[in-house]
């Protein structure tokens, strides 16, 4: 692999354009063998931040370039106890693509996954295109055609932890691997947002019908609105916006469960609605 180019400061683009081209192909390869890379943070040391989502971007062009269209965003590491465990404080951001769309109920596929974990989060689903400008959790709100309970299927195309080193993954290795995201799984719509306090829309997350994990949306930077109106900020940067039609994955309250084969998950937002899918 190309070697990366050293500079001092945290941010900014360090890799050169071989370097982060090879990176997104063994991301590439790695989904496509159901393999692992090794960790991108000790291949390039000097990896920042900015490397990382250059990094993803290039394998989104691939994937988009392989005809697999953008349908949208998912937010991450909107926890406290996430940010905490990677020494960050900000969230991290990933892209949604067609082919990562399954239908509530779906069968997963055998081998479909590497590592499927699953998260609680409650996706929106925009009706117009946010201005930067004018983004605050009132305009986003008023810009959402509806929200569903979802689940997120994350995968990971890097080893968590290099068991020779002992050094597990940084937020550089989870940006560069698309935020960790594989899936998305989204239940029915809720278009009546008027007295829905999205703070404390909850979920009860199962596998083979034992309960595994419980959250609130208040879990997501205090709210899920924060998550999205940090993203519009950061797609802003590079130029960006959230626009109609995309579907916003605003960050799980929950820690991820585990799905290995023969899973089925059920995540129960009660009132607010239903959503599963099983791991064949």
């Amino acid at each position: 692999m190309a070697q990366a180019r050293r500079i001092d400061d945290f941010g900014g683009v360090t890799l050169d354009d071989l370097a982060i081209a090879d990176a997104a192909g063994a991301l590439a390869a790695a989904e496509r063998d159901r393999n692992q890379i090794a960790l991108l943070s000790e291949t390039y040391p000097d990896m920042t931040m900015d490397d990382a989502y250059a990094v993803q971007a290039a394998w989104v062009r691939m994937k988009r370039a392989a005809g697999d269209p953008v349908i949208g965003w998912k937010i991450g590491l909107t926890s406290k106890a996430m940010q905490a465990a990677l020494s960050i404080d900000i969230p991290d951001s990933g892209v949604l693509l067609g082919s990562m769309a399954f239908a509530n109920g779906a069968d997963i596929p055998a081998g479909r996954f590497i590592e499927p974990r699953v998260e609680a989060e409650i996706a929106f689903v925009m009706k117009e295109t946010v201005d930067p400008a004018r983004a605050s959790t009132e305009a986003i709100l008023a810009a959402t055609d509806y929200v569903a309970p979802a689940l997120e299927i994350l995968d990971t195309r890097i080893i968590r932890r290099n068991p020779q080193t002992g050094r597990s993954r940084t937020v550089c290795d989870t940006i560069a691997d698309n935020a960790a995201n594989g899936g998305i799984v989204m239940g029915d719509p809720v278009r009546d947002l008027r007295d829905l306090d999205l703070r404390f829309v909850g979920a009860a997350v199962s596998r083979n019908d034992e309960v595994e994990e419980t959250g609130l949306g208040a879990g997501v930077l205090g709210h899920p609105l924060t998550s999205l109106a940090w993203l519009v900020e950061r797609l802003a940067t590079y130029g960006a916006r959230l626009e109609a039609g995309q579907i916003v994955l605003s960050g799980s309250f929950i820690r991820p469960v585990e799905a290995p084969p023969g899973s089925r998950i059920v995540g129960d937002f009660g009132r607010f609605g239903r959503v599963s899918c099983h791991f064949l």
